[in-house]
């Protein structure tokens, strides 16, 4: 037989020691390594984003802001189209300009489906009186939750302004099927500014991909933030509207190499009942919140691991710098974490979401 070298020993060396630990504390050094590894991994991504921003987008996304095109929609007939559907229908499959469907004030009663086929559209409302799109679908009347959403954007690049997204369903508490999704974003580079996002059960699928949102309205009763994207919340207002108790974010991060997870910065936290910051949908749940009011309907414990213990020592639950009744860290769970600066950097700019490739602020 060929002698091990001196790398096989140690590593074998290496294992031994890893095995007659206890699982908690392997667990812990897991944890802690991952958190370094985090953080360093930001700023390797610091230094592309920096690289990145001299580029500026992605060459798509410069074609089609290059060679933008608009047209509108008016219940009244004054635009080029009555309903969004129509407007969309007309957009080429495929498409590589930038779309701009600016939509008049007004409630549109319609399902509204953007096909991964069309790209880069933009929904633009009016700011003095954004228009809502609504309907009132739910799990138990179509089947799956995926299907209830009164908006689905499969679609990437996609960009909403001004608009109301509704799911007028009721959630009754105990009743099965309740589930009422008022957007779900597939997509991925999407961004939505000035929106507001209306339901009960289930309001926003943030399903997969990069997204952004700022000064946005996201109001529910039950997980009315949830799904695998990973995406950054900036200046938004989370309002819950649940009578007993319920929790605002279910994010479903599978396993610890998915690049998923919820950051919350600069937000508000009010409403009714009691809440959870997150419950943890999938074993690997991470959201983070910075900066962020939390009025005193956040319960003491902040989180919930959804009665799966396993969970604790995997999820990813932080708290950067909060403030209000709801933000005080004394009963939290063990297992949540008061972020350091340096833990806090990867979460806290649109590097979380990888925006200097494509991110455009308005």
């Amino acid at each position: 037989m060929v002698p091990k070298s001196h790398f096989q020993i140690i590593i074998l060396f290496l294992f031994s020691l890893l095995y007659t630990t206890s699982s908690y504390s392997h667990i812990e050094a897991d944890f802690d390594k991952w958190v370094s590894w985090n953080a360093k991994n930001y700023e390797k991504k610091n230094v592309l984003e920096a690289k990145r921003k001299v580029r500026g987008p992605d060459l798509k996304l410069r074609q089609a802001e290059s060679n933008k095109v608009s047209i509108t929609v008016s219940q009244d007939g004054s635009g080029d189209f009555k309903t969004i559907t129509e407007a969309l229908k007309s957009i080429p499959l495929g498409n590589t300009k930038r779309v701009i469907v600016s939509i008049a004030p007004g409630v549109y009663r319609e399902k509204v489906m953007i096909p991964r086929t069309l790209p880069f559209i933009t929904l633009l409302g009016d700011s003095g009186d954004p228009p809502t799109i609504t309907g009132n679908d739910t799990a138990s009347v179509v089947g799956r939750t995926f299907q209830s959403a009164t908006v689905a954007v499969d679609a990437s690049y996609f960009v909403a302004i001004n608009i109301k997204f509704e799911n007028s369903a009721p959630h009754v508490i105990g009743r099965r099927g309740e589930q009422a999704v008022a957007l779900r974003i597939s997509g991925t580079k999407a961004a939505f500014y000035n929106c507001s996002f209306n339901g009960a059960q289930d309001t926003l699928y943030d399903h997969k991909g990069l997204h952004y949102f700022n000064n946005c309205s996201i109001q529910g009763s039950v997980d009315f933030i949830f799904g695998s994207g990973k995406s950054l919340y900036e200046n938004c207002n989370l309002n819950s509207t649940t009578k007993k108790v319920a929790s605002i974010t279910a994010q479903k991060r599978t396993n610890s190499s998915l690049e998923s997870g919820f950051s919350f910065k600069n937000c508000t936290v009010t409403g009714s009942g009691q809440v959870y910051l997150g419950r943890a949908w999938g074993d690997y749940s991470r959201v983070v919140f910075s900066y962020t009011y939390m009025d005193n309907i956040v319960l003491s414990k902040g989180w919930s691991d959804w009665g799966d213990q396993k969970r604790d020592s995997r999820v990813y639950y932080g708290e950067y710098k909060c403030s209000g009744p709801g933000a005080n860290l004394a009963g939290r769970v063990p297992w949540a974490r008061v972020l350091t600066d340096e833990e806090a950097k990867p979460f806290i700019g649109i590097q979380f979401i990888e925006g200097g490739t494509w991110l455009i602020r308005l």
